[in-house]
């Protein structure tokens, strides 16, 4: 899919001189991403939570922990410098500021493993049907993650390429499971920081879309073949740049309109 137009077009807007433009759009890529894992939060609770740090009654408290601490990972990811070598001890720690103040103690034969500090597991895990490498593999897996990941930032040139390298690093890294917990948002963090890097926008996956996202990983990893997970990573990014498009010329077409009606609401 050739998706460099749309990405300048949306490029062209400069929505980032936006006033808190993209603290909004962090609070989306929060939302959407701890929904994924079991959030209930809306959009608006994650808002208020941030911002006002209000608390949703009724809601699971865990939950507002999850949004919190993704919020802090997604931050801490956006003020890395663009040259942060990507390695194993910025990968747990950002899956340790995931997991801060939600992750527990895992006891193994091996020994006791601390989700909430970015250990690599020490057992084999399961999730739905899909099961990942032995836990003896992982240093190794991680290992040849970061070594090709290094390598391939510096070759890529095309808008495509740096797109897909970024898809690349979120399915090697959640195919990978290194942690007991944590995966998928460390993952899509892991994502988002390629996109920052190379000056792109920064894709979401949408929680109404979970199944869609699932079913692609499955068929990649049922495949051997990253094509499915491809076309749904293009299409979600499509989705949110084509969104954000029509929301810009909506307001601008709205405050057209309070113009020749006579009055203004932009102060």
């Amino acid at each position: 899919m050739n998706i460099a137009p749309l990405i300048q077009e949306y490029k062209n807007l400069n929505l980032h001189d936006v006033i808190n433009y993209d603290r909004f759009n962090e609070f989306a890529i929060t939302h959407h991403s701890t929904a994924i894992e079991g959030s209930t939060l809306s959009l608006q609770d994650v808002q208020l939570l941030l911002n006002d740090g209000l608390t949703p009654a009724g809601k699971p408290f865990i939950h507002a922990l999850m949004v919190k601490n993704h919020f802090d990972a997604i931050r801490f990811v956006m003020d890395l410098p663009n040259d942060t070598v990507i390695n194993i001890p910025l990968i747990q720690k950002m899956n340790a500021l995931v997991m801060k103040d939600t992750g527990v103690t895992y006891n193994t034969a091996l020994g006791t493993v601390n989700s909430s500090e970015g250990e690599f597991r020490k057992g084999n895990v399961t999730a739905g049907d899909s099961y990942f490498p032995n836990y003896d593999k992982v240093p190794q897996l991680m290992n040849r993650l970061v070594e090709n990941l290094e390598k391939e930032l510096v070759v890529a040139n095309t808008i495509n390429e740096k797109i897909e390298l970024s898809f690349k690093a979120h399915f090697d890294l959640v195919s990978i499971h290194p942690f007991y917990d944590g995966n998928g948002r460390t993952s899509r963090l892991l994502m988002s920081l390629i996109q920052k890097r190379f000056g792109l926008p920064l894709a979401i996956v949408f929680i109404e879309d979970k199944k869609e996202y699932i079913n692609a990983l499955v068929a990649s990893r049922k495949n051997e073949n990253l094509r499915p997970f491809f076309n749904f990573m293009y299409s979600q990014y499509a989705k949110f740049l084509n969104a954000e498009i029509e929301k810009y010329k909506s307001e601008i077409q709205d405050k057209n309109k309070d113009v020749r009606g006579g009055f203004s609401l932009v102060f």
